[in-house]
């Protein structure tokens, strides 16, 4: 997904609080030059356009500080928002140039319909829904799909069992539990007509 997010540095001295009031995003980018940081600004509409594409620790971004100057890849690493308001009102940037392997939360995706739940009427549990892994930056993936199509009732998929792209590597212990087929829930209605009827019989 290539996106791409103009800012310029922000003015020594100025406080956040009037920079929201005149439209502008505070944010900072950092992991550019050792363990220096730009604070920046961006128009508070660009923010909003780059928050209805990105997700935290998942999108690189192609972010342009116009009077560093300083161009590069970059991943947003942290969101703020306002308790009260809803609004974002700082965000963070890290730059992964020159930074090998960088870890990031990639979106779960479960696709096809278990027999387990088509046949059986089971019932599909999603265990966990993103995932942390660690790749080159080039290779981040949008999305992780993973075939239920097979899972029958008792059946589950562990994160051994998922088929990783190459170059990604999950930070999640093997055993840890993903998906699994349930049985069909019984609801307390149906307990109750059961209990009924087997009353009547007696």
């Amino acid at each position: 997904m290539a996106i791409t997010v103009e800012s310029q540095k922000r003015p020594e001295g100025s406080k956040p609080r009037a920079l929201r009031r005149s439209g502008l995003i505070p944010a900072n980018l950092y992991g550019h030059k050792g363990t220096e940081s730009i604070s920046l600004t961006i128009d508070a509409k660009t923010v909003e356009r780059l928050l209805k594409r990105a997700s935290v620790n998942n999108t690189l971004i192609d972010l342009n500080v116009t009077d560093a100057p300083w161009r590069g890849k970059a991943l947003l690493r942290e969101l703020q928002i306002h308790p009260a308001k809803g609004t974002p009102y700082h965000l963070s940037f890290f730059a992964v140039a020159g930074h090998g392997d960088t870890t990031v939360e990639v979106r779960l995706r479960f696709v096809g319909t278990a027999v387990g739940v088509k046949q059986e009427g089971g019932v599909l549990d999603t265990v966990i829904t993103e995932l942390q892994v660690s790749c080159a930056p080039e290779n981040i993936p949008d999305v992780i799909e993973i075939d239920v199509s097979n899972l029958q009732i008792g059946d589950s998929l562990s994160i051994s069992d998922i088929p990783f792209p190459e170059g990604v590597t999950p930070l999640a212990e093997s055993e840890r539990l993903v998906v699994s087929v349930l049985p069909p829930q019984i609801s307390t209605d149906d307990v109750e007509a059961e209990t009924e009827t087997a009353s009547e019989a007696k």
